[in-house]
């Protein structure tokens, strides 16, 4: 059974708890498609992507984005993904072609490939200065690192579950997804034990979607004896606003020098948006436009 990709918001233990659940395979796969990803480095940036959407639909104004980026000293380097708060989320991984053996647990080993560095959250919200929040790898395995970040940087205790499970012969993404459950300020005592209950007897997001359940059936099983009320469903995807014109005012900020030297070479230039991979090709003529459009 598979679903198109979308979220659900939902609270719980009247309004004690707000969670966030999502199935994510279209846009992981997408991503490890649109950059040729490796295994390693297509779980890595899946469960980012799916972490980054969810906080996204935590914004309050329609303009704002969200960014969360992790930089590490592994193989991988990094990853970053920027969401809205509509649903639509992008991101890249710095080096998508890492090969990596197995961690000793037999899965994936992102946190290894990741390594030590830091999380940050950048938040637009339109004015002068963006809100940056940051804070050290808790292991590089992104989920934890997630759930580090919102008890140290936001003081919101925090689950955060990400999975990512690729299909080992044609290395597709098979299933996707992930969930935020938050405790609120008034939480009482007895909801705490029970949702840590909860989660301690919980699988994995990625056993529990490759066996064609939902999001909401997610949430049923993490807030099991609690009365969840879904506030909301929002569908996701992959989306990448660039254009022709935003590359074109990118070379501009090359300068005159350096934009002439890419004109005496007579040869078309091509440039590649990070996040999609969508080839952008200029001519002479056109770098020639661009030359005397720029300062």
């Amino acid at each position: 059974m598979s679903y198109k990709d979308y979220m659900v918001r939902a609270t719980a233990a009247d309004a004690q708890i707000r969670a966030f659940a999502a199935t994510t395979r279209d846009l992981a796969e997408y991503a490890r498609k649109a950059h040729n990803l490796s295994p390693i480095a297509a779980a890595a940036l899946g469960r980012l992507m799916t972490g980054t959407v969810m906080m996204g639909t935590m914004m309050d104004n329609d303009q704002d984005l969200i960014t969360v980026k992790m930089d590490g000293d592994g193989p991988l380097k990094g990853v970053l993904a920027t969401a809205d708060r509509f649903g639509n989320v992008k991101g890249y991984a710095v080096n998508p072609y890492v090969i990596m053996e197995p961690n000793a647990s037999g899965h994936l080993n992102v946190g290894g490939g990741i390594g030590e560095g830091t999380l940050t959250v950048i938040r637009d919200m339109g004015l002068k200065e963006p809100y940056v929040g940051q804070v050290p790898l808790y292991t590089g395995e992104v989920a934890e690192d997630l759930t580090y970040y919102f008890t140290k940087s936001e003081q919101t205790p925090s689950s955060v579950g990400l999975g990512v499970l690729v299909e080992r012969e044609n290395l597709s993404v098979i299933a996707a997804g992930g969930f935020i459950i938050q405790l609120l300020p008034f939480a009482a005592e007895e909801t705490i034990a029970k949702l840590e209950e909860n989660l301690t007897k919980f699988t994995s997001v990625t056993d529990i979607l490759k066996a064609g359940k939902t999001p909401e059936d997610l949430l049923n099983i993490l807030l099991d004896g609690f009365n969840i009320e879904i506030t909301d469903k929002i569908d996701l995807n992959f989306y990448c606003n660039c254009d022709k014109d935003k590359v074109e005012r990118a070379l501009m900020l090359l300068g005159k020098k350096e934009l002439q030297e890419l004109i005496d070479e007579g040869k078309p230039v091509e440039l590649c948006c990070h996040f999609c991979n969508k080839k952008y090709n200029f001519n002479s003529s056109e770098l020639l436009e661009i030359q005397r459009k720029s300062k």
